[in-house]
């Protein structure tokens, strides 16, 4: 089957940052190896973001979108994004362009073999609170999860999506993609990716939801591990 990726971008009071949104992620459309398009989460957004999403996707056939009626979260849109993903290949980045779309690349090298490849951050540009603050939480989810993951809070990766349509989404599970993959006995690997300040509008997350919150949510992860339902078919009449 040719592979064909959805960029699954979640949107949240990001109107300072979706012209550069609109130019990046469409050049990196444009010369793409594989057919490339983009999808929008609008996640109740308050300020001009869903009528700038409108006029990008009628101006290009390669944006469309999805607007909640209320904000619901980072997970919720993401879950979203998966639902509504019609290729085999779905793809995730933050409308803050930290990351670089050109790098989806070299998450692409591997993942005919990998069910799903996720983006390391080297060198980040991010403040000393949060770096340590997601290096703590990254400790704690990997001791968990087991899932030898470094960044799973990188907001780059790309994951086959039959298996991503099958992730039982809660709140605050974004954080726990990868060990998600490896409750469906899947496939999956890092790769160091770059890494860039934010150049506009406003993070979502405090030192309570980088640290606190995901501590939480590991005990959720720790519940949906216990209760996980996994099944192969064999054979169909």
């Amino acid at each position: 089957m040719d592979k064909a990726l959805t960029i699954v971008v979640p949107v949240y009071n990001e109107e300072d940052n979706l012209e550069r949104v609109e130019k990046e992620l469409g050049a990196y459309a444009e010369n793409a190896k594989i057919p490339v398009k983009i999808l929008f989460v609008n996640d109740g957004s308050k300020d001009k973001s869903q009528e700038m999403i409108e006029n990008i996707c009628a101006n290009s056939d390669t944006f469309n979108y999805i607007c909640f009626a209320e904000n619901r979260g980072l997970s919720a849109a993401i879950k979203a994004g998966f639902d509504h993903t019609e290729t085999n290949l779905v793809g995730y980045i933050d409308s803050d362009l930290q990351t670089a779309p050109a790098d989806f690349d070299l998450l692409l090298e591997h993942i005919d073999e990998y069910d799903l490849v996720t983006g390391v951050r080297a060198n980040r540009k991010d403040s000393f609170v949060k770096n340590m603050s997601s290096k703590i939480a990254n400790g704690i989810r990997r001791a968990f999860t087991k899932d030898g993951m470094d960044d799973t809070g990188c907001p780059l990766k790309i994951i086959k999506t039959d298996f991503a349509k099958r992730i039982p989404m809660f709140k605050g599970l974004h954080r726990f993609l990868p060990a998600m993959i490896l409750l469906q006995e899947g496939n999956i690997k890092q790769i160091p990716v770059q890494h860039f300040p934010r150049i506009a509008g406003q993070a979502k997350y405090g030192l309570w939801n980088r640290l606190f919150g995901p501590l939480m949510d590991c005990f959720a992860y720790l519940w949906m591990k216990k209760k996980y339902i996994n099944y192969s078919i064999a054979k169909k009449g």
